[in-house]
């Protein structure tokens, strides 16, 4: 009973985080606070993920509501591409660059010219490494996604109570994505004391960072090394209870791994993006929960950022501590994300309006 009233409070409590999202208004509110000019340059690592799609049309529409012109490119994650990209914006005139980057390490040569040029620059959910020329970082609280993932594999489990051992292998991100540190460092903070006490056992004893990231956020590549990982630790029947991972788009390649190879009963598992192939799996019982960051709130965020420093103003931020990007702490606004999993994910994301019913069918 405890337990229960204990998940019907996270759930009215996420639904209300949901409700209030960033702080900011809605996409004709932040228009019609606005009458801004300008050409924004907005660079984004790639299409073959969902939610870039999606942050990338939810900018471009909201920012040419506020009154911009909007130069919108995706690099298909070759980081060449994307310096070219963005050296194409500087010379076209763009007067400030959004940019989530494909390697947070990449940029520096390139966004000097920037710097030369006096163009701010706005890191979009991926913080850009090593440069000065990074003026505001906009994001969703990306060490709260890794608790988040592990908390809810924390309550499943009971682990505060229950004897154990329980198995759990863990697939993180990209190792050149400063944000897949976050998730994971989120996530182990919660979960490393039950590993140590030994009431989590990792079979595979894959658990340092560079072990378990996963290029690129690649589906086929967690798909393979899930695939190993069954073979060598519970090909013979051994329960896995949990696999911790930190997107959608490797959590799609563990259960794709785990409906070829896995005979026991199913794990949790996590992710997070909410992807439509995702909640499908959720809601079929495959997928345990997606760390749902709605980009709509997030664009909203951005386009406010925007259009103060356009107008020669300082951008909202609400963290000046926390993001250093190794040349100083880069003013950051963070959003807080919420989970979805079978439960909520009606409430948080069709009646949102962020899905059709038919999207999920």
């Amino acid at each position: 009973m405890k337990r229960k009233l204990l998940s019907m409070l996270l759930a009215a409590t996420m639904v209300a985080t949901m409700l209030v999202g960033c702080g900011s208004g809605s996409a004709s509110e932040s228009a019609s606070a606005s009458a801004g000019s300008g050409k924004i340059g907005v660079a984004m690592p790639t299409k073959d993920l969902q939610r870039w799609n999606q942050d990338g049309s939810n900018m471009e529409a909201q920012l040419k509501e506020a009154g911009y012109e909007v130069d919108l490119q995706y690099a298909s994650n070759d980081i060449a591409t994307q310096v070219s990209q963005i050296e194409n914006m500087i010379n076209s005139g763009c007067q400030l660059l959004v940019i989530a980057s494909i390697d947070g390490d990449s940029l520096g040569t390139v966004l000097d010219q920037a710097k030369e040029k006096n163009i701010p620059v706005i890191a979009y959910d991926r913080l850009i490494m090593n440069s000065d020329a990074v003026s505001y970082y906009a994001t969703f609280d990306n060490y709260m996604v890794g608790t988040k993932q592990g908390e809810y594999i924390k309550e499943k489990l009971d682990l505060e109570n229950a004897a154990g051992p329980f198995n759990i292998e863990i697939v993180t991100g990209d190792p050149g994505d400063n944000n897949a540190r976050y998730f994971y460092g989120g996530a182990m903070d919660v979960l490393k004391p039950y590993i140590d006490e030994g009431k989590l056992v990792v079979k595979s004893g894959q658990i340092d960072f560079e072990t378990v990231a996963t290029a690129n956020w690649s589906t086929e590549t967690a798909q393979s090394r899930m695939d190993a990982i069954i073979s060598a630790n519970y090909a013979d029947g051994t329960k896995l209870d949990a696999v911790l991972c930190s997107n959608d788009s490797t959590a799609l390649g563990v259960t794709n791994s785990l409906e070829a190879n896995y005979t026991g009963e199913w794990p949790i598992i996590t992710g997070q993006d909410c992807d439509i192939a995702n909640v499908k799996n959720m809601i079929a019982g495959k997928q345990s929960m997606s760390i749902f960051k709605d980009t709509r709130t997030l664009a909203s965020k951005v386009v406010e950022m925007v259009d103060a420093i356009m107008k020669g103003g300082e951008a909202p931020v609400n963290d000046k501590e926390t993001y250093d990007n190794g040349t100083g702490v880069i003013p950051s606004y963070l959003c807080e994300p919420v989970f979805a999993d079978a439960n909520n994910y009606k409430e948080l994301l069709v009646d949102s309006g962020y899905y059709t019913e038919a999207d999920l069918q």
